[in-house]
């Protein structure tokens, strides 16, 4: 199968009449194919054909979305950038990559999270090379551990996934509305969020303002029944529950899930908190879809995975090499993906729980300190809503907190549960923790102490 039969397929079995879309207004089966058609001529006005690369970087919109299919059509490769991501990084990953050609609705740098139904689109031809493989969808991992990798999927990967998706009883249909609060440049939202919707017929729902009122309000007003986010969005929720009373699903991916988040949604909307693990480089790994088990455990894994934990660690069948860029040694064996993630399968169950980061185990003074373990004790505090530890040449911690907690108390609140050595020698507050352009926390040092340069000012 190539993206062009791939879509063609979902948009062949999609409804005719109703809602694919409710965003500022209704959106409607026949405007999608409509857009998407009208898109397809266009882009073929440009020169865009099959082989064809293509940088996507455009603001969340449905014109996002109809122009993915658009090129998909065309037989493009499409290579999905974040529209939040710095000028730096946008000309880093044009230079990587090298595409034919750059679509973009504003300028590189625009910090870009609110939903707007339609945008302009700009198109800019660029001195790349052409496709040189079946890969039809290139992506950005999200970056949160250094930089981010350059991975690409074919059309055969994104229908297989789309085949796991279909086969989990609790997944969006025809009657669901599925507000999709994931980015839509990432694999759960595009996949999992919109594709699937595609697939099953179900109406996406999309917000304006990432604020916590707007989101109960929206969910609210559209009669939403089933909740898409990843962790943060679910503690913007807590902070103003009420009923929603046709809401029978709400599932977090992208970053882990803490349990005062999952125990406080289930406290405020009376519907269980689920979790969707996955990786860009394989798509959906694992789900609690109904939240049975609740964090750390991410649940089964999908149908046709094939997972082990070797080691203490997860490694998943890939086959080969999802990386576009071959600058990832070591990482695929013998067609086995090493994650990174610690985990444990239960045996009798099957199901698998994570652990934190293998590469968050250093050395300090000869003796290993597990940074996690560490991120567990400040969680702990009653003040602590958030929590990143690193490590240079001392184990370092950065906090949000509420109360105007000092960091000597933090640190001395790490003494009473963990040994002397593994307590954080430098602790900083933030007001927020710095979060990459899909949402998970910054995890490098230089990163963080960026973010402290900026907040202490000139």
């Amino acid at each position: 199968m190539n993206a062009r039969d791939l879509v063609t397929e979902l948009l062949a079995s999609a409804p005719r009449h109703g809602s694919w879309a409710l965003a500022a207004g209704e959106v409607s089966w026949t405007t999608l194919r409509t857009e998407v058609a009208d898109l397809e001529r266009r882009l073929g006005m440009h020169g865009i054909r099959e082989g064809s690369t293509v940088m996507v970087r455009m603001r969340p919109s449905c014109t996002l979305l109809w122009t993915v299919l658009a090129l998909w059509r065309l037989g493009a490769q499409v290579m999905l950038a974040d529209p939040r991501l710095s000028t730096a990084e946008g000309e880093r990953i044009i230079d990587l990559c090298r595409p034919q050609y750059h679509i973009r609705s504003g300028g590189f740098g625009t910090i870009v999270s609110q939903f707007t139904a339609e945008c302009e689109i700009v198109v800019k031809h660029l001195a790349g090379s052409p496709a040189t493989g079946e890969q039809c969808l290139v992506q950005f991992s999200s970056g949160s551990t250094g930089s981010p990798k350059v991975v690409a999927r074919t059309a055969d990967s994104l229908h297989a996934e789309l085949d796991r998706f279909a086969r989990m009883p609790l997944m969006p249909g025809p009657s669901d509305r599925v507000l999709l609060l994931n980015s839509l440049t990432h694999s759960f939202g595009l996949i999992g969020g919109v594709l699937h919707a595609l697939s099953a017929g179900a109406t996406l729902v999309f917000a304006g303002r990432p604020t916590a009122a707007n989101l109960v309000d929206v969910a609210a007003q559209t009669e939403a029944t089933v909740v898409f986010g990843v962790p943060v969005h679910f503690d913007l929720l807590n902070r103003a529950p009420t009923r929603l009373t046709r809401l029978r699903l709400a599932v977090s991916g992208g970053e882990a899930l803490r349990q005062g988040t999952a125990e406080g949604f289930r406290a405020g909307f009376r519907v269980p908190l689920g979790t969707a693990y996955g990786m860009t480089e394989v798509g959906i790994i694992a789900v609690d879809l109904d939240g049975r088990h609740g964090p750390p455990v991410v649940g089964s894994p999908a149908y046709g995975i094939r997972a082990e934990v070797r080691d203490a660690e997860l490694h998943v069948h890939v086959g080969a090499t999802p990386y576009l860029v071959a600058d990832q040694p070591g990482r695929v064996v013998d067609g086995w993906l090493r994650t990174f993630d610690l985990a444990t399968v239960d045996l009798r169950t099957g199901v698998i729980s994570l652990g934190g980061r293998a590469d968050s185990v250093v050395t300090v003074g000869g003796l290993k300190v597990d940074l996690a373990e560490v991120e567990s004790a400040l969680l702990g505090h009653d003040q602590v809503t958030e929590a990143v530890v690193v490590f240079g040449d001392v184990i370092e911690a950065h906090v949000s907190a509420a109360g105007g907690v000092e960091p000597a108390d933090l640190i001395g609140w790490c003494r009473q549960s963990l040994s002397t050595f593994k307590a954080p020698r430098r602790l900083y507050v933030h007001e927020a923790l710095p979060r990459t352009v899909n949402g998970k926390l910054v995890r490098t040092a230089n990163l963080l102490r960026a973010a402290i340069a900026k907040e202490a000012g000139p």
